[in-house]
């Protein structure tokens, strides 16, 4: 594969939480926050450390909008978050594709 698409496992999308933060996001364009952590089933302050993290490396982007009891806090994935998640995905398809046809070659013989 080539371009965007191209195989290239991430560790740091990997880790499991991470992964589940990505994938979420990965559906839509902005999502609020507390869906987020109701969906990956974790507290504000574990989700934002998380979210802080994927930040850093450029991944997601962090709104607040509002004030008081109304403030409001939505995530989205970064065009670099998407290409990253995307050749991840295909990085793993890759491995599954290989353990396959390791397993067919093996129950072959």
């Amino acid at each position: 594969m080539t371009g965007e698409t191209s195989a290239e496992f991430n560790e740091l999308i990997h880790a499991p939480t991470r992964l589940s933060i990505v994938a979420l996001l990965a559906a839509a364009e902005w999502v609020d926050f507390a869906f987020v952590r109701d969906s990956v089933g974790m507290t504000d302050s574990a989700l934002s450390k998380q979210l802080a993290t994927l930040a850093e490396a450029g991944y997601v982007t962090v709104r607040k909008s509002g004030a008081g009891r109304h403030r409001r806090t939505h995530v989205r994935l970064s065009a670099d978050g998407r290409k990253a998640f995307t050749r991840h995905v295909a990085a793993l398809r890759e491995i599954i594709a290989l353990s396959g046809e390791g397993a067919a070659e093996t129950t072959a013989n």
